[in-house]
This record gives C-alpha cells, structure tokens and sequence, in this order.
C-alpha cells in the first residue's frame, strides 16, 4: 500500500442547522460524493448531514467510522489500515474538524503515515467569533472548555483575564450549551469593569447574536437566556 497517494479530506460541516449555500462551497459537497469511507463522531448526525448535501442515494456505499472521545489511540491506525488505499473524509460533527475535536488524532496518525491531509473550506465558530468581536485578532489563545466547578471556574477566569492583560492577548473559550447561563455569571462576577467581553451565540443561523461590551455595561444589561445555545466567549482585559 502506497499511502504517498492517498487523501484525508477534513471536512466542514454547518453550525447548527443554517443553510448550506451561505457556508459550505459546493466544491465540498463534490469532494464528499467522491468518498466511501467517513470517519466521524456520530453516524447519526453525519448520515442526517449527508443527505442535507444530496448524497441520500450515495449512503449505502459509505463506510463509517466512529470516533469519539470513547475510542481508543490504537483503533485510529486501524481505521485508516481498513479503508484499504483509497481516500478518507473527516467530518466535523460542526464546524470545521480537529479544533475543538478528537479528530485531530486522526490528522496526526495521517501525517505519520504520509498521507496528504487536505483542509477543505468551513465555519469556525471560533474564527467567526473573534472576527466579529472587535477585540485583539492579532494575538489570541483558544482555551477550549473552562472547569466545571465553580471556584475552579473563578481561578481560570481571573487567571486568563490577567494573562490578557499582560500580553494583550484575546482570549477564547467555550462552554457546553447547557451551562452557557452559569459561565456567563461567572464571566459577570469575577471580571474586572474594564475588561471587554464578546458573547457570539448561534453563529450563522437566523438567530445568530454578537455583542460586545465592557464587563461593568453587561453587568447593568445582561444577555438574553443562552441555555442550550452555542456560544463562543472572549474576554480582553
């Protein structure tokens, strides 16, 4: 086998149910019609995608690949060992694939065997987010997931809060949609006033939301409910 000649194609999907057209380039969905094997995260929500894309008819040819935070690091050279020598697509479950999701184990078991890795063109809500914010796009860090527990949660606040101030840095975070109310209190409450905090929710659906502001401004006007919607937070101190 000649892996010098195979593809993986990382492969965008939409945010949330927003229209493809706006989003996705029609060269993707091509790319996907051309491929038979997927490694995804759900098998689910990937088929739903799929027939989103019009490959209804090409579904049955497919073969998935489930990982997962479930799947163990041996499974993923076996995954690219079954698809024999033809070419693979990663699917992001939304958004684009290996940011914020495990498959960036998979890109890098790829360049371990010398396979060409191919990032096709996508929405990151990251990305998005930050273009829209207003604040610092030429220095930033992603810092994925905040803790759980509550005075964990306050230390890492203060704590990027004084590394943005130090190094004039955005910095970026996300939450689990379901616990966006609690990160946005705690954002309110141990924030200094100065400290400017953008809130993106629902990027590129009809009910898409940006605001900045000055933690002391949002403290006077709270967001809206964002229980269960997607969000992305930054703050520059």
């Amino acid at each position: 086998m000649n892996n010098r000649n195979r593809r993986l194609f990382l492969i965008p999907s939409t945010l949330g149910d927003s229209p493809l057209e706006p989003v996705l380039p029609q060269g993707n969905r091509d790319i996907l019609e051309s491929l038979n094997h997927l490694i995804v995260e759900e098998e689910k929500t990937a088929r739903r995608f799929l027939v989103r894309c019009g490959l209804k008819s090409n579904l049955e040819l497919i073969h998935f690949y489930s990982l997962n935070e479930h799947t163990a690091d041996k499974e993923i050279p076996l995954m690219i060992k079954e698809a024999g020598d033809a070419d693979l697509g990663l699917l992001s479950e939304a958004g684009v694939p290996a940011v914020a999701d495990p498959g960036a184990k998979v890109v890098e078991e790829a360049h371990r065997q010398g396979i060409q890795v191919i990032p096709l063109v996508g929405p990151s809500s990251i990305i998005l987010a930050l273009m829209a914010s207003g604040l610092n796009g030429q220095c930033f860090a992603f810092n994925g997931y905040l803790p759980v527990k509550s005075h964990e949660r306050a230390g890492k606040i203060r704590f990027l809060e004084k590394r943005s101030e130090t190094e004039k840095q955005s910095q970026v975070f996300i939450e689990a949609p379901y616990r966006n109310n609690q990160l946005t209190e705690a954002l309110l409450e141990n924030c200094k006033p100065g400290t400017r905090l953008c809130i993106a929710a629902n990027l590129t659906l009809p009910s898409e939301w940006i605001k900045t502001r000055p933690i002391r401004e949002w403290r006077l006007q709270p967001p809206p409910d964002l229980n269960r919607q997607p969000a992305v937070y930054i703050i520059l101190a």
